[in-house]
């Protein structure tokens, strides 16, 4: 079968959750047999969509990629007052300010509408990853019609998620791809739908760490336990807050607990002798670091899937997680291998319970090994897949 996936950047070296995410699935697709292109930018920064990669055509790990260069990067002293007033301004807002909107969010491609109105019907579907790009909110509109589509949203309850255009682009795919059942409520209760697809997850890796020591010998831990990070240092991920939540932990608590930052920083993180920032390390040494660590912290309040939560899973260490995300906490629900927290004192608790209890600290990960092992093996995960194109093949003859 030949798919189509459109997503805002795609390569080896993007680590963003949405795109690190497509990459997985177009290349698991690659080994199922079927033949994967994808549509993106030439763009490395999120922030921008400068052009970094050259446009064209080129093949990574037995994916067709075809990269648009941007008409521009993302001036931020346009979108940052347009995107504010989006928010808060006075409603309702104009739908030529709406999509307006959508073109300043980026990434705003050279040619991809004539690309998709010249290339679309030679494939069999065409998935749209994460809804909130111009790949998307300008592409899909495009495709539904000539071919059958699939939204593969990565949603969740954010400002963008409810100006009132999103409503028109959620009712245009002939199915839907979901990570979570906490994802398909939402979109289901924010634009009064009944969605067709399935709720498939992310295939993970069953792969376990090698050598744990290594992780703590890099970084001068010693023996020291350690609440490990993994993702990006930006507010918005919960990562400023679990910084001033650990140092109010360690000032009505003094030990050697450490927190671990791994990741890239998008905000520096003040100094404090227990906090240790690592930056980016490879898969190996990624799952040493999770092996060795008293718990993953995963403080998020706006997610869609949490793959490294599973990750952590899989190497049999429990997790501490944010209670406001509702994600997270169905996630920590029905694997029974997370605490979550809503507020310091909850955070404050779990910890200590972690620390207390060892062995419950083992149970929690082992449950959460199990969890991953039964819902997230990437043979379950493809056959959902496959069930959804099938599903809006047939939504879409129906249709015309």
């Amino acid at each position: 079968m030949r798919i189509l996936y459109a997503v805002q950047r795609y390569g080896a070296d993007i680590v963003g959750g949405s795109e690190a995410a497509c990459r997985m699935f177009a290349e698991q697709l690659v080994g199922r047999g079927h033949d994967v292109s994808v549509l993106t930018s030439c763009a490395k920064s999120y922030v921008d969509w400068a052009d970094y990669y050259e446009p064209g055509v080129s093949t990574i790990r037995g994916v067709t990629v075809h990269r648009l260069p941007s008409v521009g990067p993302r001036r931020v002293e346009v979108f940052g007052p347009l995107d504010q007033w989006m928010h808060s301004g006075p409603h309702p807002v104009p739908l030529a300010s709406q999509q307006r909107w959508t073109k300043a969010m980026g990434p705003d491609l050279v040619g991809q509408r004539r690309w998709l109105v010249d290339n679309v019907r030679g494939f069999d579907v065409a998935i749209f990853m994460t809804y909130l790009y111009g790949t998307t909110t300008r592409g899909l509109p495009v495709a539904a019609g000539m071919v059958p589509t699939i939204l593969q949203p990565t949603a969740h309850d954010e400002p963008p998620f409810r100006v009132p255009i999103m409503a028109t682009l959620f009712r245009q795919p002939d199915a839907f791809l979901f990570f979570t059942p906490e994802e398909r409520e939402t979109v289901e209760r924010q634009f009064r739908i009944e969605t067709f697809g399935a709720v498939t997850g992310i295939g993970i890796d069953l792969v376990e760490a090698d050598r744990p020591a290594n992780f703590r010998e890099s970084v001068g831990l010693g023996d020291r336990p350690y609440i490990l990070y993994a993702g990006r240092f930006d507010h918005m991920k919960g990562a400023v807050e679990l910084s001033d939540f650990f140092r109010a932990y360690k000032r009505r608590n003094p030990s050697d607990l450490a927190l671990v930052y791994v990741g890239e920083q998008l905000n520096p993180v003040d100094p404090h002798p227990d906090i240790f920032t690592v930056g980016f390390v490879d898969e190996a040494m990624k799952r040493n670091a999770l092996a060795g660590a008293l718990a993953l912290a995963q403080p998020s309040y706006f997610e869609s899937f949490s793959i490294v939560l599973c990750e952590a899973w899989v190497q049999r260490r429990p997790a501490i997680v944010q209670a406001r995300s509702p994600v997270l906490a169905g996630q920590a629900r029905r694997s029974g291998g997370a605490l979550p927290f809503a507020g310091y004192a909850e955070f404050e608790a779990a910890i200590d319970l972690l620390l207390d209890q060892p062995h419950l600290a083992d149970e929690l990960g082992n449950r959460g090994r199990r969890y991953v092992e039964d819902r997230y093996r990437w043979d379950v995960v493809l056959d959902g897949v496959e069930e959804t194109i099938s599903t809006a093949i047939r939504q879409f003859q129906a249709r015309r």
